[in-house]
């Protein structure tokens, strides 16, 4: 699905720094045009468009720069800069859509739904563009005249959006009041895709506000069987169950067109059009601004950028009182540990938890930072408090036990870790992951071999382009004096995760066992060179100087691929 009106390619829209410095000018245009190009590759709007503005200042008469400025406005969430540099763009760019489309939200923003409507119906705009026909059928929802609205979203043709137009259609037809065409388009839509959350939720609440509370209950259970705990759903049959009523998913034709906007910015997000996608989730927000479930779209966006801290701050964006907060507060403090910022991440987790003492979620949450951040005593403690707030486990809860165990057998417990590995397959038989690391370690202490065996050839079977897992068997092979198995199956581990330390620096030892030292020195420098643990460096800097020692004197000490593999 191509953005209505996409900026010319040239225009590249990122993501702002939301709480950054203001960016230092440069003197000169040119300077100043150079710094708003790095900036834009960088997904960095608020810089580009600070320095592209800076530009235009000294040069206001540049197409080029009213352009950039502009979308690098747009993609950077100021709609009303945006608005105005659409205006200097639409004088001498007649024909660009994106700025039509800009000036239209701004006008429903207003509420003047007939001055959008000259905005999204230009005559040269195709008769079956789909952001142009939502948008004229909730302006013409804005002016209470539901024929035309439907009449607008009937033009729309194309089957694979067949679905979305009913869901508008029916959501028009519900608020001016035809109850009949609202529960045949929002049925039409939920039995077109029931695996849509927007379409389920949306038909479940009109059935609730129309006294089929029950149907409404069906609709939100079957949604839940395929998708289990979605805090929408979930608050949504708490609050059925007590009698409390829902709300509707939009309430004005505002929030109608903030919908639409960002129903598009979640499909190009399917699609992988990041860019178009910021730009229609920026609209919805400047029409909605707190929207829970837009907010999380952003962000969930903003963490595929690679832009964390315009995540986090999306993610705080949540309302307090949204279903969807605590998952957006736990996800903002997952964000910062992956920033780096570890310590500020378990404090916001421990937050969570004290006020939320039995949340499994906040629970496996901190219990995972904990563990990545090598605090395998507390991290067990953690999982331990997890695994009581579960109660009677089920075959989702094995990752609680497959943790836990990671952490007892880091922590040198062995004994209560291999309890939790065949504890997380008793769960889940067959589970790769678990099958590895308890495979593995068997092997690595000279106990259980046949069955150790069994278990790694059955992971890689069920995983068999896992780098790590195809590593486990080869390192178990190793460890067994089975060199040229090794060589052979850890070959294929480092084709297949060729960036990783320990894979290469396994292979190097399988090579120097079969007396390929040359190579076995190329993949221990090689190893060396991809900037291993700190601890694994000092062995990896010694078998280059000196090789291994015989094989019956033993080698320096290598961490079990399972780690990896693992997650641990």
């Amino acid at each position: 699905m191509a953005l209505w009106g996409a900026a010319p390619s040239s225009a590249a829209a990122s993501a702002e720094e939301a709480a950054s410095a203001a960016p230092l000018l440069a003197i000169s245009q040119p300077g100043n045009y150079l710094a708003g190009l790095i900036a834009s590759a960088d997904r960095d709007t608020a810089a580009a468009e600070a320095y592209y503005r800076e530009a235009l200042r000294i040069d206001p008469r540049n197409p080029e720069l009213i352009e950039r400025a502009f979308s690098a406005a747009l993609s950077n969430g100021n709609v009303p800069g945006a608005s105005a540099l659409a205006e200097r763009l639409l004088a001498r760019d007649p024909g660009n859509r994106l700025a039509r489309l800009t000036l239209a939200v701004n006008q429903i923003n207003r509420g003047d739904y007939a001055g959008a409507r000259s905005e999204i119906q230009p005559k040269d705009a195709p008769s079956r563009d789909v952001t142009s026909a939502l948008l004229t059928a909730w302006s013409y929802a804005g002016q209470g005249d539901l024929r035309r609205a439907l009449d607008a979203l009937d033009r729309i043709r194309d089957p694979s959006v067949g679905a979305f137009r009913d869901f508008h259609a029916g959501l028009i037809a519900g608020q001016l009041g035809n109850a009949g065409e609202a529960q045949r388009r929002l049925k039409a839509a939920y039995e077109a895709d029931k695996n849509a959350l927007r379409f389920a939720d949306g038909y479940a609440r009109f059935l609730a506000a129309h006294g089929d509370r029950d149907g409404a209950m069906k609709v939100y259970a079957a949604y839940a069987a395929g998708a289990p705990r979605h805090p929408i759903v979930e608050r949504a049959l708490t609050d059925l169950r007590t009698g409390r009523p829902l709300q509707p998913l939009v309430s004005t034709p505002k929030e109608g067109a903030a919908e639409a906007l960002y129903g598009l910015g979640a499909a190009g997000i399917r699609q992988g059009d990041e860019l178009p996608a910021l730009v229609y989730l920026r609209l919805s927000i400047f029409l909605r601004p707190g929207d829970d479930l837009t907010s999380v779209t952003l962000a969930n966006l903003f963490e595929e950028m690679k832009k964390d801290e315009l995540a986090i701050a999306a993610y705080e964006a949540v309302p307090a009182a949204s279903p969807l907060h605590d998952d957006s507060e736990i996800q903002a403090a997952l964000v910062l540990d992956s920033l780096g910022k570890t310590d500020e991440a378990i404090k916001r987790l421990q937050a969570i938890v004290a006020a939320k003492p039995h949340d499994v979620d906040a629970l496996s949450a901190l219990a995972g930072v904990q563990r990545s951040a090598k605090m395998y005593n507390e991290a067990a403690a953690t999982y331990d408090a997890a695994i009581s707030a579960v109660g009677i486990p089920t075959k989702d809860n094995w990752t609680l036990f497959y943790f836990r165990g990671i952490c007892y057998e880091r922590a040198k417990d062995w004994p209560k870790a291999e309890d939790d590995f065949k504890k997380a397959l008793e769960l889940y038989p067959d589970q790769p992951l678990v099958l590895n690391y308890l495979g593995y370690s068997w092997v690595d202490q000279g106990v259980k071999l046949d069955e150790a065996f069994k278990m790694l050839r059955r992971a890689v079977e069920l995983r068999p382009n896992d780098g790590y897992i195809v590593d486990s068997l080869g390192w178990a092979h190793y460890k067994l004096g089975q060199y040229s198995e090794a060589t052979q199956t850890l070959e294929r581990a480092v084709d297949l995760k060729p960036a990783d330390p320990v894979l290469n620096d396994h292979l190097g030892d399988a090579y120097w066992r079969v007396d390929r030292k040359t190579e076995a020195r190329f993949q221990w420098n090689h190893a060396r060179d991809m900037k291993p643990e700190p601890d694994e460096l000092p062995a990896i800097l010694e078998k280059i100087d000196g090789g291994l020692p015989d094989a019956g004197a033993g080698g320096p000490p290598s961490d079990p691929p399972a780690t990896k593999a693992g997650g641990g």
